[in-house]
């Protein structure tokens, strides 16, 4: 008898050692790696070639046409745009994000909304007990929703209770970090145990046609915790983004075979519970009085959605000598400095002398290049305390030449811009659309510097 073998498993990674060690080679995350036992093999069990004894797959075209898959209203707007259009029969989806923003009290929404609807809605929480559950549910409004609770961790005895009676339209388990089976060695939340439990929930979901929703925990770089492949194994990789001192959240997709992953749903987070937010662009514009320096407006695009987010930057004059500051808060670091390197080289401002911060309102995170025409009107502004008219839009990619160059969806960004109450827009050159806009295009940074100090 072949004499067992012992490895030892990242909890991290998800990498393999034959040895144990204090730290992973592979992602340096210490303590992390975990013995388990190997499966044993042979000589004999190579001698088999895997070239018949099995069944013959059909084969069809690219062109034979497929009906499309039948999609489940959530009955909230904005988590079924995130998703693509509705929740899809059979598929499997993560749900991740930081601990405490919501994602519970969003899927006890979106599963009390169904059952309403007279679907049958099944909950199952390994984390709280179903009355800690039913507690939050009433806190909600959502004490009448016919949705059934358990609690419980083991896999066998979840899907065993799924067999009783006609499949539910919707499971719900949260989380799978603490689900186990009893089938492999380890503790609920190692890197086997969370891969073999999602391979029998997914497997449930794509025989009996029952949607199932994972909640995922995640690591303290924001990334879903456990392997890897946990991600390529779901058909759907949802990510519910937002600070907790903030109102707002955002349901971003991730990954997604029925839909697009440039959408996103905006909620704000109430007494009641999650509410929908239909105008997002009124969570990252404050209350705009009279213009205040160091202040631009940006309409960003997410998806087929524009968002405008109000950009605000502060300069502060240091003695000389003093090493100043660079802080941004929603914005790459690295494309401030090259931005206030452009100025300096281009345009003849000096920001040597002084310390630069850079805000993005509301906790939005912005990655858009198209931004960049945006940041440098706040940075001119504040460092001449010449504010940007408050009626005006600002939009347009910076070059190290410092061309301003064009960005995509330019039309539709400033059509919200004009339905929003805004008058004026400085853009590159050659932009179409922008009706009931008094656009003013600039070819390069230095006109625009000239049109903030008014030369």
């Amino acid at each position: 008898m072949a004499k067992p073998k012992s490895r030892y498993t990242c909890q991290a990674c998800g990498s393999v050692q034959h040895r144990w060690q204090g730290q992973c080679p592979d992602c340096a995350e210490w303590n992390t790696l975990v013995q388990e036992s190997a499966e044993v093999s042979s000589i004999f069990a190579a001698k088999h070639n895997l070239q018949g004894g099995g069944r013959v797959i059909a084969l069809i075209g690219l062109e034979t046409p497929a009906a499309l898959p039948e999609r489940l209203p959530s009955g909230l707007a904005e988590f079924d745009r995130a998703i693509g259009g509705g929740i899809v029969a059979g598929s499997a989806m993560l749900v991740g994000g930081d601990p405490g923003i919501g994602k519970s009290t969003l899927l006890l929404q979106v599963a009390a909304r169904l059952a309403g609807e007279g679907k049958k809605v099944i909950y199952v929480s390994g984390e709280e007990s179903a009355e800690q559950v039913r507690l939050r549910a009433v806190r909600l409004g959502l004490g009448r929703a016919p949705v059934r609770l358990a609690a419980a961790t083991s896999v066998r005895d979840i899907l065993t209770t799924m067999q009783d009676g006609e499949p539910p339209a919707l499971l719900v388990i949260d989380s799978i970090q603490t689900m186990h089976s009893d089938l492999i060695e380890g503790a609920p939340g190692t890197v086997s145990q969370v891969r073999a439990s999602a391979q029998e929930l997914v497997r449930f979901a794509k025989e009996h046609g029952t949607a199932v929703v994972l909640v995922g925990h995640v690591t303290k770089d924001g990334s879903i915790a456990g392997p890897r492949v946990l991600e390529h194994m779901v058909d759907t990789v949802l990510s519910f983004e937002g600070e907790r001192s903030h109102q707002y959240r955002i349901l971003r997709a991730m990954k997604n075979r029925f839909g697009g992953t440039d959408e996103i749903g905006v909620f704000a987070m109430e007494g009641a519970g999650l509410s929908e937010v239909p105008n997002p662009s009124a969570l990252f514009l404050t209350h705009r009085g009279e213009p205040v320096s160091g202040t631009s407006v940006f309409p960003a695009i997410e998806g087929s959605r524009p968002v405008l987010v109000e950009i605000q930057a502060l300069t502060v004059r240091l003695a000389s000598g003093a090493t100043p500051r660079r802080a941004a808060v929603g914005w790459d670091s690295g494309r401030l400095a090259m931005i206030l390197a452009v100025l300096e080289a281009r345009c003849g401002m000096s920001f040597a002398t002084a310390e630069v911060y850079l805000n993005v309102a509301g906790g939005y995170r912005l990655s858009d290049p198209g931004a960049d025409l945006a940041v440098a009107a706040a940075l001119v502004s504040a460092m001449s305390e010449r504010p940007v008219p408050s009626e005006c839009v600002v939009l347009g990619e910076i070059a190290l030449s410092g061309e301003i160059r064009p960005v995509a969806h330019a039309g539709l960004r400033l059509k919200e811009s004009a339905k929003l109450g805004f008058e004026a827009g400085w853009v590159p050159k050659g932009i179409k659309g922008g009706e009931g806009l008094r656009l003013a295009e600039f070819g390069n940074l230095r006109g625009l510097v000239d049109q903030i100090l008014g030369r």
